[in-house]
């Protein structure tokens, strides 16, 4: 391990209780201390250095690269925590203090047995203790001294905590004295050896546990009811999977969202509503007592999991500034809460929904559909929605008819919530279409824009097409479900496990491969939701297809690794496309002000901060190989060395 820090900065991270608390609650501007910068989440920061106006003069200030050690797959939706100008970044192999202004390695630690991924907690000490940094290797915490980079004794048995339970393989979260974590539980019909999907927290000081939520309720709690037939007993799932939270200080509340519950697309086990699966559940954060929840999707059958926790934001609504979050999720819906009551601001309808025919399933007759805002993207299926070769090529929409006429020429669809019916073997395709397709919105969650009200999100279109058959033993079902003993799973033409997205590969004149939606374009947006109204401020393409023809490529595309971050000088940032250019748009209109090619995805959240220089920085993680090859991993002939850590500012005067 090097460490090179000077006693002064070590000094400096020594803080008072209430300093200490600031540093979170209230981050100075140039700070960004955690994943998604303060507990509210916005993801806002608050400068105007770098602005609409000279934003098309950012140059590369600097880079840090990853590989050859670290890197990969361990790094996607990494975002770094910055404090007084010093960047914390875990690595995979690796956590790592780095000058904010230059890039210039301060110390490493390195890790000998796991993976550090998506971030590391910083927690800014008190009056006994210095500032910390925690990080998840596997199934613990571990705490280090930020000033130095040495694992911190004085924490746990020895600096690290480990519980009994399902792994989390992420970072805690923080919230005053308080680090909280989930799980990552299989998606089956009876809990494994991993165990439940339950919340815990531990004490940030000492490591002590200090309580645990249980999200699927037990005998005798609140929402054990909604779990028909004893069918709570020994369930995995509704579990907390993304790895970080929001808080509201004021309130003393953190807000989780949950995901589906086990096992995925056969809920006949398990009848009833499913509470907490695929809800947000607010609670106390000193005691983890419920305060209320919101269940985005009754009885879950479609993986519409839960992943991003809400963005909290005041709006005002007639008049009246209200204490709101926006919560989002793979369904394509935006649900506008008060957060102190979990009541719908601009109205949501349980609206009826149609049921399948799935022998013993149990199927939720109603499911909650915002007034407003509407449905992010398309969710009625409908002929004229078939790609043309005015979008894409002859080629193209030669290859989806014939997907589509491989089905019969015909999907079902009933809009929101479609249902899959069953499938038996000898039957002619009867396939149900429903969109999106795992896209909508996902762990990229939402930003805002606090002084405007202004809720910022990206969504990718698609369809999911297929059906519900007999599980064959043999059969591959994926999600880690060998052994399921469950009688139905997933299927379509593909096969077992698979409800197959509506693509269609072909190969183009010139011998590319290329495997496109079949849907019209666009299949990609930009939208900003003006919170106080519930009303589509803006709503935009993005990203592009750049093996079509010059005039075709603004279609739109997948942006489902990423998310997106608003600055007080007017700009979105947002990289998640799968074209691999990073972009900021104008945050009034949606105008595209800038954009950069980048060798690999954005496929995280960017950040910003100042320096030690004064200086305002724009960063973002690039590990994911972009889509079409315009880049190839390691092996591959490309840059791989190239990963990392990409750093750019306007130009000295």
């Amino acid at each position: 391990m090097r460490k090179a820090i000077s006693w002064a900065l070590a000094a400096s991270m020594l803080a008072t209780p209430l300093m200490a608390q600031d540093v979170l609650t209230s981050p100075d501007a140039g700070d960004w201390p955690l994943y998604a910068r303060n507990h509210q989440g916005d993801r806002y920061a608050p400068m105007t250095d770098i602005n609409r106006g000279n934003v098309d003069q950012l140059e590369q200030a600097w880079m840090f690269r990853i590989r050859p050690n670290g890197g990969g797959s361990s790094m996607a939706g990494t975002v770094p925590v910055v404090i007084d100008g010093i960047m914390y970044l875990p690595t995979g192999d690796a956590v790592v203090a780095l000058d904010g202004s230059t890039g210039r390695e301060i110390w490493r630690h390195e890790i000998e047995d796991g993976t550090a991924r998506r971030a590391v907690t910083y927690w800014p000490g008190d009056a006994s203790h210095g500032a910390r940094l925690y990080y998840n290797p596997g199934n613990s915490i571990v705490a280090l001294d930020a000033a130095t980079g040495e694992v911190d004794r004085s924490f746990g048995d020895n600096g690290e905590v480990t519980w009994d339970g399902a792994r989390y393989s992420y970072p805690p979260s923080i919230f005053r004295d308080t680090l909280v974590i989930g799980a990552w539980t299989p998606e089956m019909d009876r809990a494994g050896p991993e165990g439940d999907g339950d919340m815990r927290a531990f004490d940030a000081v000492s490591g002590a546990a200090k309580w645990r939520f249980n999200t699927i309720p037990h005998e005798g709690e609140f929402g054990n009811d909604t779990w028909l037939n004893d069918s709570w007993r020994d369930r995995p799932g509704a579990n907390m999977w993304i790895w970080y939270t929001t808080a509201d200080p004021d309130t003393n509340t953190l807000y989780f969202t949950l995901g589906s519950p086990g096992p995925n697309y056969y809920g006949g086990g398990r009848p009833g509503d499913n509470l907490f699966a695929n809800s947000l559940v607010a609670v106390d954060i000193e005691t983890g007592e419920r305060k209320w929840h919101f269940q985005a999707i009754h009885h879950e059958l479609w993986d519409w999991d839960l992943p991003a926790p809400p963005v909290l934001v005041d709006l005002d609504v007639d008049g009246q500034s209200v204490p709101s979050l926006a919560l989002t999720g793979k369904n394509g819906l935006m649900y506008i809460l008060n957060r102190e009551t979990g009541e719908p601001i601009h109205g949501v309808n349980e609206m009826l929904v149609a049921r399948g025919d799935v022998p013993g399933e149990w199927y939720s007759p109603t499911q909650p559909i915002p007034v407003k805002p509407e449905p992010l993207q398309r969710m009625w299926w409908s002929p004229d929605l078939l790609v043309t070769a005015e979008d894409t090529s002859q080629q193209h929409v030669d290859a989806c008819q014939a997907l589509l006429d491989s089905y019969g020429g015909y999907f079902f669809n009933s809009g929101p919530f479609t249902p899959f019916f069953l499938h038996e073997e000898g039957d002619e395709p009867r396939a149900s279409i429903n969109m999106p397709h795992n896209g909508g919105s996902v762990w990229g969650g939402s930003a805002a824009d606090p002084t405007s009200g202004y809720i910022f999100i990206n969504i990718t279109e698609g369809g999911s097409i297929g059906w519900i058959e007999a599980r064959d033993p043999d059969g591959n079902y994926g999600n880690g479900t060998d052994g399921s003993t469950q009688p139905y799973d997933r299927g379509s033409l593909t096969g077992p496990g698979a409800y197959s997205g509506f693509l269609a590969p072909y190969e183009t004149e010139d011998g590319r491969s290329i495997n496109m939606s079949c849907l019209r374009p666009p299949w990609g947006h930009m939208i900003a939701v003006d919170g106080n109204t519930g009303e589509i401020a803006w709503k935009v393409n993005l990203g592009t297809t750049p093996q079509l023809e010059e005039g075709k490529r603004d279609t739109g595309a997948n942006n489902s690794a990423g998310g997106a971050m608003a600055t007080a000088g007017g700009l979105v940032f947002i990289g998640a496309t799968n074209d691999g250019i990073f972009r900021a748009f104008d945050s009034d209109t949606g105008e595209v002000v800038w954009e950069e090619q980048m060798e690999y995805t954005a496929n995280t959240i960017p950040m910003s901060y100042r320096g030690s220089d004064g200086k305002q920085y724009i960063a973002v993680v690039a590990t994911g190989a972009t889509a079409y090859g315009l880049v190839m991993r390691e092996g591959g002939g490309g840059p791989a060395n190239n990963e990392g850590v990409y750093v750019w500012a306007l130009p000295d005067d």
